[in-house]
């Protein structure tokens, strides 16, 4: 007997041996994993993508929303109310630090909206000084009037005003909803921290083990109510040089590698062992000018410095000529984009004289802040930083480039620490209000997303009309007006619209690379 059940236990082990991981290469560690707190998309692959769900999600190949947690939805003829019909027997997941006793219902979309909106909810607070940074710089405190649950599986928003964006926007990663029966078991306990620690979601993927700056691993979710992951696990092997990311992936230690180089690209593409993956990207790179700080509080000065800098000699150095030349804040390709609007010529005379005209004929001092790793915004930070540097030095401006730990860097950033700031954006979903009023609102600089730190009444009335309209034509004046009010008071120098890429394995299978830089491994497998 005893000897028969090992020969059966010899026999399972090779199929264990053979159940290898789906390794991605990821560029930098998460702030944590309880999404709605933070607004770097980095936190956001490494929870709403693999951990969570949304009430409905943005297909990128039809560009329309559909259904995820809420298999359908219904809209109030005046705009006012939306209506979700949640999916029946939807399980969050069990750990050995929860144990759910009922499926998702109304009471999780509730909690999980309220947290943000009502500044009463006993978990409001966690947010820190800054709010939830989408909510906030989103205006869904006045947007929201109440979310109301009819009955179970049935959740109804009630808006003050009509929004276009309303329903794209909940398909953003900080509208992932949470297990309100978690969140009381933590209240109960005092360990409302854990929530960042420890999440609980519906998605394909469950965490298992997070090392800060090493690795992140997660298994398949086994009561997922989606398609089963055709990977059993998953591993984050947190790498921030790029370089190393594409040793790896030749090495085969990872299958997917995030956020290349464009020189590795090129690479890439000649080696039969490893495939490219490419989509033009729905993100913008630029350098944000604090208004809040002086002299760059003068338009004068931030056009003097739009002139300085060479945005085709940084392009073609950082970026390898594989990224457009940025002019406003969203991509050419988008609705509402102004042709009419020019950049601002390479003029290093005309950036003196302006800044004579400011009061600066001999320049000034300032800092430029940069991340130390690649990413596929900013591919090269340092060398990009330092071309900004001696552009600058010609016309007697003295920079001293300050390189931040990405982390810290946004903590500092969104409290309006920096001066010039090398940042990007990557929107989730094809709307323009998905780069306007996060990163041009009043309400923008409150959450700290707005980096520029510029509130102007004229623009913060342009982007709230219209968001109220649902005629396109009419939202795309507001949005044409808004850019050239962006562009004439030099809010940023624009840099590129990068192309998404990803390097994989030639034996990867079912792996896309989104336009807006978010994740989906769950149809993901190595062959």
């Amino acid at each position: 007997m005893r000897v028969k059940l090992l020969a059966a236990t010899l026999a399972v082990l090779p199929a264990l041996a053979l159940a290898t991981p789906l390794t991605v290469c990821t560029e930098a560690s998460p702030d944590g994993f309880d999404v709605v707190q933070f607004n770097s998309l980095v936190t956001t692959n490494a929870s709403a993508d693999v951990i969570f769900n949304t009430l409905v999600d943005y297909d990128e190949a039809t560009k329309k929303v559909v259904p995820s947690l809420a298999e359908k939805w219904e809209v109030s003829g005046d705009g006012l109310s939306y209506t979700f019909h949640l999916r029946p027997n939807v399980a969050f997941q069990s750990t050995d630090y929860f144990k759910p006793t009922r499926p998702l219902d109304a009471d999780d979309v509730v909690f999980t909206f309220d947290r943000m909106l009502d500044a009463a909810n006993p978990w409001h607070k966690v947010a820190g000084p800054n709010g939830f940074p989408h909510a906030q710089s989103m205006g869904l405190v006045k947007l929201v009037k109440a979310v109301k649950k009819l009955d179970e599986r049935t959740v109804q928003f009630d808006l003050n005003e009509p929004n276009a964006t309303f329903l794209p926007m909940l398909t953003m990663g900080f509208a992932s909803i949470y297990s309100a029966q978690y969140a009381d078991q933590l209240l109960k306990a005092g360990t409302q921290t854990d929530l960042n620690a420890k999440p609980i979601g519906t998605g394909p993927f469950v965490l298992k083990s997070y090392t800060k700056d090493a690795v992140i691993r997660y298994d398949a979710n086994p009561t997922y109510w989606g398609p089963k992951p055709k990977a059993d696990r998953l591993i984050y092997a947190i790498t921030p040089d790029p370089s190393v990311r594409m040793q790896k992936v030749k090495a085969n230690e990872c299958q997917i590698a995030l956020s290349p180089k464009p020189s590795d690209v090129a690479q890439a593409k000649d080696n039969k062992s490893l495939a490219v993956v490419q989509t033009p990207a729905f993100m913008t790179a630029f350098v944000a000018l604090n208004t809040q700080h002086k002299p760059l509080d003068d338009e004068r000065v931030r056009q003097a410095i739009n002139m300085a800098f060479d945005r085709a000699n940084y392009l073609k150095v950082v970026f390898d000529n594989t990224a457009a030349p940025a002019v406003n804040p969203y991509p050419s390709n988008t609705w509402s984009y102004d042709k009419a609007v020019a950049a601002y010529p390479y003029d290093p005379a005309k950036a003196k004289a302006l800044l004579a005209q400011a009061g600066y004929p001999n320049g000034f001092s300032t800092t430029i802040w940069v991340r130390p790793q690649g990413s596929v915004l900013n591919p090269k930070p340092k060398v990009g930083a330092e071309l900004l540097q001696a552009d600058l030095a010609k016309i007697g401006v003295k920079a001293e480039v300050k390189i931040i730990e990405w982390g810290e860097l946004i903590k500092q950033a969104k409290q309006g620490e920096h001066d010039m700031l090398f940042m990007g954006w990557a929107g989730d979903n094809g709307d323009p209000d998905n780069y306007l009023t996060p990163l041009f609102s009043c309400n923008g600089v409150k959450s700290g997303i707005n980096f520029a730190r510029y509130c102007d009444d004229k623009l913060d009335k342009l982007i709230a009309d219209a968001r109220s309209k649902t005629d396109q034509a009419a939202r795309a004046t507001d949005y044409e007006a808004a850019q050239k009010i962006i562009h004439d008071q030099a809010l940023w120098i624009p840099l590129g619209y990068p192309t998404a890429s990803a390097i994989t394995r030639s034996t990867v299978a079912g792996y896309k690379v989104s336009a807006f830089g978010r994740q989906n491994f769950g149809a993901v497998s190595v062959q």
